[in-house]
């Protein structure tokens, strides 16, 4: 059986081409877009507060980054520390010339001063050595008058026995001799050096000083103090007379002798570091006395 024929309608020239109308929208279509936009307005914005939130809440740390050390900021700094290095090496070195410039002003005038005490003490040393060529002078010419003086009395004394260290007990005085005499020859020694065993003209020893001045009045003592101390006659040191034998120690172990010459003084040869000197009784007590004049 045949198919019945379709009638074919013949079709616009157009029909093909899609219509560039935009199709309607419905009422309800159009609101349901509104609130979709409306919602996605809403969402973003409370993201946003959410975002502005969490930010607020976090402290912000910034980061620099230092740049990398280049070879020319490398050598730049390496410059700069050796710059720095030499500088304080030269401040060092400076105070060091500082400091030894002061020390060497410092000890120049020390010099100085050193030099111009060696200056003052070699003329008061030729003062003195000046003064005392006088006074030894001055001495000389006394003992010279001295001599002459008791010339006859010392030729007569010649014959008179002398007495020894050990066995001497008493010392007379001859005919003409005085305490002046005695006093005087011991004053024109004054100034002359101490030295243990010297006998004179020049220096002395305690003993020897007091044998000799006795010897000018013709009175013969013994050489050493332990025996001195036992001649003539014994004296209270509150009766002291002008020519009496002071000694220091034991009567007969004596130590030291000097000569009462009045006025609270004696005169002695004292020790190496005064020599012949006069001093006053009160700073050097003695222990005992004796009288041969």
């Amino acid at each position: 059986m045949k198919e019945p024929l379709v009638p074919v309608v013949p079709m616009s020239h157009t029909a093909h081409i899609r219509s560039h109308r935009k199709p309607r929208r419905s009422a309800q279509t159009t609101m349901a877009m509104r609130a979709g936009v409306a919602g996605g307005v809403l969402g973003t914005l409370a993201v946003a507060g959410a975002s502005a939130s969490a930010v607020a809440a976090e402290p912000v740390t910034q980061t620099l980054e230092l740049p990398a050390l280049t070879a020319d900021l490398s050598t730049q700094v390496a410059q700069s520390a050796e710059a720095t290095q030499q500088a304080a090496a030269n401040y060092q070195l400076q105070a060091e010339r500082d400091a030894a410039a002061a020390k060497a002003a410092k000890e120049a005038k020390a010099d100085l001063a050193e030099a111009k005490e060696k200056a003052e003490a070699k003329k008061k040393a030729a003062e003195e050595a000046r003064k005392a060529a006088a006074e030894r002078a001055t001495r000389d010419a006394e003992r010279a008058t001295l001599t002459a003086d008791s010339g006859t009395t010392t030729a007569a004394a010649t014959t008179a026995t002398t007495a020894t260290a050990s066995a001497a007990a008493t010392a007379s005085a001859p005919a003409g001799g005085s305490v002046a005499t005695v006093v005087s020859f011991l004053k024109a020694q004054v100034g002359d050096a101490y030295v243990m065993g010297a006998t004179g003209p020049n220096a002395w020893d305690c003993s020897s000083l007091v044998q000799a001045a006795f010897r000018q009045v013709g009175v013969d003592l013994p050489r050493v103090s332990q025996d001195q101390s036992t001649v003539g006659t014994d004296v209270s040191l509150s009766n002291l007379q002008v020519g009496d034998i002071l000694y220091w120690g034991g009567k007969g172990s004596a130590y030291h002798t000097g000569v009462y010459i009045g006025d609270g003084q004696y005169l002695d040869a004292a020790n190496p570091s005064k020599g012949v000197v006069i001093q006053d009784l009160s700073g050097y007590p003695a222990s005992g006395a004796v009288r041969v004049l």
